[in-house]
């Protein structure tokens, strides 16, 4: 059981760390810690989600809580339905875009609100380790409710679907639950569509569906270039990541993409708060000022990056790791609504996606490195002290910034490594500030 209970989720091998009698603990607990009368449980295309939505659903009922059970999902539609179906929350049984042996959940409570370990996972980890639960007088109901149409009807209200343009798109599910739900949506849509990998199979046969990491959008990048494709789109796992390649086949860095979106999200709200982590290009935060909003930063993950917005009444919010989230999806991240504004945006402007990015082009980052570190703490704290001069953040982990060049390193929540974004003003710069960073941090670890 050590281990699975994480930051931002619940996630482990399966049957080794997540087996159905923690399933249904799990389930329990959740009840219990959200005071939940009616929850949503959904699951992604993985296999062993059949055996694990089973058995939530029995020890949610035994607690006496009502289960919407809307079978496959993708997690967007999970925070969906919460809304939709007047639910005190959801389970969405998920690991996300790890490999095929995992699975998890994420937990979100009223309003889609999500559950982090400081906001109830650390106490649904207790009480499942306790295990003294004592059953409700009378098992709950549950519906099973086919969501999909109504979800994807909300969708299409947030475009305005005729000024679309008859895009030729290349579109990666990576195998993942969003290739079960994207043809039917297509289908309402003026677009000619190249698909890779839609077909769900939770063994990941073609690639992981991580969009992160640039060896996953190779067969992308080559169907966009063999097409002539005007947008290449890939998805992660459960459908709440989205990255995008541009007319040209080359990668886009999604602080791009959030700098684009909030810069027409504001001409129609001036004066509105859009957040961005604080792995983000300096580009993010000019262009946010320039269209006249207000950018603040925040640490890195969802359930930060979402109770920050509520606070804030943010209208938007992008992530380096391609997790867009919009006010009008309550506060939270969907994939599929970013791809929609973004090709609302290309229609309009009827300019090509590398041009209408051009201008951002004018810092360097390294993206994201990791380093193997023993002791991450001390590692942190030597940086602080050998660059003394700079101005320091501890927002998550360490932000050191000049006038022309800064850097963030973070301790991962899951492993032993330290993990860098650095950007500066000239390659030339990047370069110099990433070896005088990495004579502190030893060499760099494989890819995650």
């Amino acid at each position: 059981m050590a281990g699975i209970f994480k930051a931002y989720d619940i996630r482990g091998t399966y049957p080794d760390q997540l087996n159905q009698e923690l399933a249904a603990r799990i389930g329990r607990a959740t009840v219990e810690v959200l005071g939940a009368k009616r929850l949503v449980i959904g699951r992604d295309m993985r296999e062993s989600g059949v055996e694990l939505q089973q058995v939530m659903v029995e020890a949610v009922r035994e607690a006496g809580c009502e289960v919407l059970d809307i079978g496959r999902c993708s997690t967007p539609m999970s925070y969906w339905a919460i809304g939709e179906l007047a639910a005190d929350g959801a389970i969405m049984i998920t690991a996300s875009h790890n490999p095929a042996r995992y699975n998890g959940c994420k937990i979100s409570g009223p309003a889609a609100r999500p559950v982090s370990y400081d906001t109830g996972i650390a106490d649904i980890e207790r009480l499942a380790v306790r295990n003294s639960f004592v059953p409700a007088t009378q098992k709950a109901p549950v519906q099973h409710c086919a969501i999909r149409e109504a979800y994807q009807a909300w969708l299409l209200s947030q475009v305005v679907v005729p000024a679309l343009r008859p895009f030729k798109l290349a579109i990666d599910t990576g195998n993942g639950i969003v290739g079960e739900f994207l043809p039917s949506l297509l289908e309402k849509l003026p677009f000619a569509v190249t698909p890779l990998f839609f077909e769900p199979d939770g063994r990941f046969p073609n690639h992981e569906p991580n969009p992160l990491h640039p060896p996953n959008m190779r067969d992308l990048q080559a169907a966009v270039r063999q097409t002539g494709a005007d947008l290449g789109v890939a998805f992660d796992g459960d459908g709440d990541r989205a990255m995008f390649v541009d007319e040209r086949g080359e990668l886009i860095a999604s602080d791009r993409i959030t700098a684009l979106l909030a810069t027409e999200f504001l001409r129609s709200a001036p004066g509105s708060t859009i957040l961005y982590d604080l792995r983000s290009s300096w580009v993010v935060r000019d262009e946010i000022l320039r269209a006249g909003g207000v950018p603040l930063m925040s640490r890195v993950g969802h359930s930060f990056i979402k109770e920050q917005m509520r606070k804030v009444s943010g209208l938007f919010a992008g992530e380096l790791s391609g997790h867009f989230y919009f006010r009008e999806a309550s506060y939270t991240d969907n994939a599929e609504l970013a791809m929609l504004k973004l090709l609302a945006i290309l229609s309009e402007k009827q300019r090509p996606l590398s041009q209408l990015l051009a201008p951002y082009n004018r810092y360097f980052a390294t993206g994201e490195l990791n380093y193997e570190v023993a002791d991450k703490a001390a590692c942190m704290e030597r940086l602080v002290a050998v660059f003394a001069d700079a101005e320091v953040q501890r927002l998550d982990g360490i932000t050191l910034t000049y006038a022309d060049w800064w850097c963030n390193v973070r301790p991962s929540n899951t492993e032993p490594v330290l993990r860098l974004n650095l950007e500066a003003k000239t390659p030339a710069l990047r370069e110099e500030k990433l070896a005088a960073i990495e004579a502190y941090l030893g060499p760099r670890s494989h890819e995650h």
